[in-house]
């Protein structure tokens, strides 16, 4: 380089890099964040001094730097939303030989008009592309894709990676995991990446019917095939999902007398209706699901060997949440903002002390424990963040959450400190509209502007 060039080398830099219309972030091997550029943390509102540091998913909404740098694969032109914003992503990993030692992102735009123009017209298609494929969705009884199933664990996209090469085909699965850990979620999705998904997807609990009503629930009835049958007879939920999928939710607590009729549908293709004399060809693909141990069952005659043969044929085990505890922030963090959606509460984030005792947690109730507890601290809460004490009891013993919130005088002070915060967001900073929403004068608002440095 020549000397001149050497002189100007960190303007030329600061020039490309810093004052860029575009945001850009760099990481390492970990996730961390390495470097960002200024244009990046003015649009996040962040210091640039806290974020270095940091792992990008504490940082970035709905970022996948961290897997662009476990996969290897570029990302070129994604749309990502940040701060209500659908921006464009691009995700480049970077290497040193044949290793990869980190990852360059960027979020393009050229200027705010320009940028809210593009913003409004994405917005608008996306929109219109949601709404057409919940229609098509409900249509077809299909509520989830694997796109909402939120996680980025090792063990998860394992499991994501077998749904997509065993979801094409017509085998019969066997989803096996605790409650709560979205078994039903994976049964949408398989039927989703199926050559069936023009067809129905139709869902059966069966814990949730009674043993005598099972049969005609599934397999249908003839007219006058018992007291109190519907004229014309009714449809099962075979017939029904005849050409498409049946989802058999808690197969383990499925009566013998069921079992069989299912078993004859595995094997010959065919149903019989109660009440019927003739046998109806059916074609459906079954996916069954249970938390419980069916090879014990089996020990207690109270589920056929044969049924769990035919529909093990593929078996997916779905991780408890415990044994992905990588996944618990980013879980978190989308259940929150799907919760804040729909109910129309501003709460954006956790404090600190929050995520630690989500990760200590066991959540025996798994995804569905802790969408509940997120739900219940959302309505608690009486600022933008959910505290320790927005949770229930279980999480923290009163000496905990005296050691965490401090003394009386700094909880009250903090309390002060944050609505008067939340009064001057929702305000705009007018002093007059924050002294009117809080029912203070002037000398004492602009005392506490001063105690808390505001």
């Amino acid at each position: 380089m020549f000397p001149l060039e050497e002189r100007y080398k960190d303007e030329i830099f600061e020039t490309i890099f810093e004052n860029a219309y575009h945001c850009l972030i760099v990481v390492n091997v970990s996730g961390i964040i390495t470097y960002i550029n200024n244009s990046y943390c003015q649009f996040l509102e962040l210091d640039k001094a806290e974020v270095i540091g940091q792992h990008v998913t504490e940082v970035i909404e709905n970022t996948r730097m961290h897997l662009v740098v476990q996969s290897g694969v570029e990302e070129i032109a994604d749309i990502q939303y940040i701060r209500g914003n659908h921006m464009i992503a691009n995700r480049i990993p970077v290497r040193s030989g044949n290793k990869v030692v980190g990852a360059v992102g960027t979020v393009l735009f050229r200027d705010t008009e320009e940028w809210m123009k593009m913003n409004s017209h994405i917005k608008d298609l996306l929109l219109a592309l949601e709404n057409y494929r919940k229609q098509l969705n409900h249509q077809h009884g299909v509520t989830y894709t694997l796109h909402d199933i939120v996680g980025s664990s090792s063990q998860l996209n394992d499991l994501k990676e077998k749904i997509k090469k065993v979801a094409p085909g017509d085998v019969s699965i066997l989803l096996r995991g605790e409650s709560g850990t979205g078994k039903e979620l994976f049964a949408h999705s398989i039927h989703h990446l199926s050559e069936r998904n023009q067809k129905p997807f139709i869902k059966v609990n069966c814990a949730a019917i009674p043993d005598h009503l099972l049969e005609s629930e599934l397999f249908g009835y003839k007219e006058g095939a018992f007291t109190g049958a519907k004229k014309g007879g009714k449809k099962g939920k075979f017939q029904l999902a005849n050409g498409g999928t049946i989802f058999l939710d808690e197969i383990g607590d499925m009566p013998l007398s069921a079992q069989v009729k299912i078993l004859r549908v595995l094997q010959e293709g065919e149903i019989e209706a109660l009440g019927d004399i003739q046998t109806e060809k059916i074609d459906v693909r079954i996916i069954a699901a249970t938390n419980q141990p069916l090879e014990q069952l089996i020990m207690d005659q109270r589920f056929r060997e044969d049924l769990f043969y035919r529909i093990n044929v593929i078996q997916l085990r779905i991780p408890p949440l415990r044994e992905r505890p990588e996944d618990i922030r980013v879980l978190a963090k989308y259940l929150l903002y799907k919760i804040t959606n729909r109910t129309g509460k501003r709460v954006v984030d956790f404090a600190p002390d929050v995520m630690k005792v989500f990760h200590a947690d066991e959540w025996a109730g798994n995804v569905r424990e802790l969408e509940n507890v997120i739900e219940s601290a959302v309505h608690l809460t009486n600022t933008d963040m959910i505290h320790l004490r927005d949770l229930p009891e279980r999480f923290y013993s009163d000496e905990e959450l005296i050691k965490t919130t401090g003394t009386l005088k700094e909880i009250l002070e903090k309390t002060e400190k944050e609505t008067i915060e939340q009064a001057f967001k929702r305000c705009n900073r007018d002093k007059n509209a924050v002294m009117n929403l809080l029912g203070i004068g002037k000398s004492s608002l602009y005392e506490k502007i001063k105690k808390y440095n505001l």
